[in-house]
């Protein structure tokens, strides 16, 4: 099965044996993209978040057939090295990550939730990330970061 999506803002195709292979394999496996990380596998630690057209999803359950068409951006496609994202930046001036296993998912859940709500609360923005783990300890820098990047947009 041939599926056709946009991918960090190009249109690219995947070749897949079974259409319910997820999503994560195709963009980690296919396109060699390090940003979403396996964690899980259930969707419950957010370590693989992506955006699909704007919404954050769990790319560890979702089909790669059911993105046929749509678009889908990376934490590789929020930004360049030369001009990243205000999310990237502000997380790296927070010092958000301490062994960073989970930022790709807590900066792609932000993204999500700041495209849908530019000014969120602290409560907002602690109910968007519930249900993404971090083992390490960083939320206070983590919700620094993301109020920082708010503020710039």
């Amino acid at each position: 099965m041939n599926v056709s999506f946009r991918l960090n803002g190009r249109t690219v195709a995947a070749d897949v044996d079974d259409p319910n292979t997820p999503l994560l394999y195709v963009l980690r496996d296919d396109f060699k993209l390090h940003g979403p990380r396996f964690g899980c596998g259930l969707g419950q630690c957010g370590a693989c978040t992506v955006l699909l057209e704007n919404t954050a999803i769990r790319s560890c359950i979702t089909p790669v057939s059911s993105i046929a068409g749509k678009r889908v951006t990376t934490l590789e496609g929020l930004g360049t090295p030369e001009k990243l994202h205000p999310l990237q930046s502000a997380f790296i001036e927070e010092q958000a990550a301490q062994c960073g296993y989970c930022i790709n998912g807590m900066i792609m859940q932000a993204a999500g939730l700041l495209h849908e709500t530019p000014n969120p609360s602290d409560t907002e923005i602690k109910n968007a990330l519930a249900g993404n783990l971090c083992r390490c300890g960083t939320h206070l820098r983590i919700m620094r970061a993301i109020k920082h990047a708010a503020a710039r947009d």
